[in-house]
């Protein structure tokens, strides 16, 4: 047991998605197990923090990161972590683009703590708020400091390689352990660091099996307003608001296969250097309209476009955040 290769993961600011679809491997985690050494899993073992910190640098071989750094213990863990990894995977979208948490970036602090703390849920007549330290009779307790700004895992440390999805699908994280296991056993060698793993060369468009005919649009439309979508014409083309053409291949189009319309979680695709411009460039060329006014009208049917365009990738974006975010206020 003591001569496997050590592993890791690791849960930061995320849904625990990620986790659940590593798990979802099955009788793969058997192949798993049989060759790594699990040290560190919180979400899935009773391990501390103290027991990575005793570790030697780099004892473990690969670490799986998922969540982006929201507060002061998720920068702690992901300095720590590289620090006693040889290979440091940013794992799903929240690690690699901020994910939906990174959304709050556009939001001043103050704002999403009163949300919390004095909204009609809540029975909080003293309108107390969360405080960093607390002198109590047994002595002082502390919890981790929030911060103004969610950054993404390679914005505070060093990082090898990138997995997106939200989370990555089941089928290509057995693909990546097979490739450790081969890495392992002398098989088969790493990819270049700073690879994307799991992820296709193309877009979702090209995954997608519908038909696209370059069709004008006078009109967006939401999901739940249409009363029957069209299971084999392109979703754009129906007025319904699709990423496929700015996201990267890999997910064998699973959203758009069930007239779902793909929400962008795998990331941009080579050569998209923000995925929201990549978008916007897409939608106009589609709009049938000249006219000011007009363009204005259909662009109006887009009710949240940041949330449409950065629903994902708004921390890792050219914008990153809002100014008065950035500012701590």
């Amino acid at each position: 047991m003591t001569g496997k290769p050590k592993f890791a993961m690791y849960w930061a600011a995320s849904c625990g998605g990620c986790e659940i679809a590593t798990l979802n491997m099955h009788e793969k985690i058997l192949d798993f197990d049989a060759n790594f050494k699990v040290v560190f899993w919180p979400v899935a073992m009773d391990a501390k923090y103290k027991d990575v910190e005793a570790m030697e640098d780099g004892e473990i071989l690969v670490t799986l990161f998922n969540g982006g750094i929201r507060n002061s213990e998720n920068e702690h863990i992901a300095k720590l972590l590289r620090k006693k990894s040889q290979i440091l995977v940013s794992f799903g979208s929240c690690a690699i683009e901020g994910g939906i948490p990174g959304l709050a970036n556009l939001t001043e602090m103050h704002h999403f703590f009163d949300t919390v703390y004095t909204t009609v849920s809540t029975d909080n007549t003293n309108n107390h708020r969360p405080q960093v330290e607390y002198d109590m009779p047994e002595g002082k307790i502390t919890i981790p400091e929030f911060k103004p700004v969610l950054q993404t895992l390679d914005q505070v440390v060093d990082v090898d390689y990138y997995m997106p999805g939200c989370p990555p699908e089941t089928h290509q994280i057995a693909a990546v352990i097979d490739v450790l296991i081969s890495v392992v056993k002398g098989e088969a060698v790493l990819p270049p660091k700073g690879s994307f793993l799991g992820v296709g060369n193309s877009t979702v468009c090209d995954e997608c099996g519908r038909t696209r005919n370059l069709k004008k649009i006078t009109e967006f439309k939401r999901i739940q307003d249409i009363k029957k979508i069209d299971p084999d014409l392109c979703l754009i083309e129906q007025g319904i608001l699709c990423n496929g053409p700015a996201t990267a291949s890999g997910c064998e189009s699973k959203c758009p296969s069930v007239n779902a319309p793909c929400a962008g979680c795998y990331g941009p695709a080579i050569g998209v250097k923000d995925f929201g411009a990549r978008m916007i460039t897409a939608i106009a060329s589609v709009i049938d309209a000249e006219d000011p006014d007009e363009i204005e009208r259909i662009m109006d049917g887009i009710i949240d476009p940041a949330g449409t365009f950065y629903r994902f990738g708004l921390a890792n974006s050219m914008m990153r955040t809002g100014k008065a975010s950035w500012n701590g206020k």
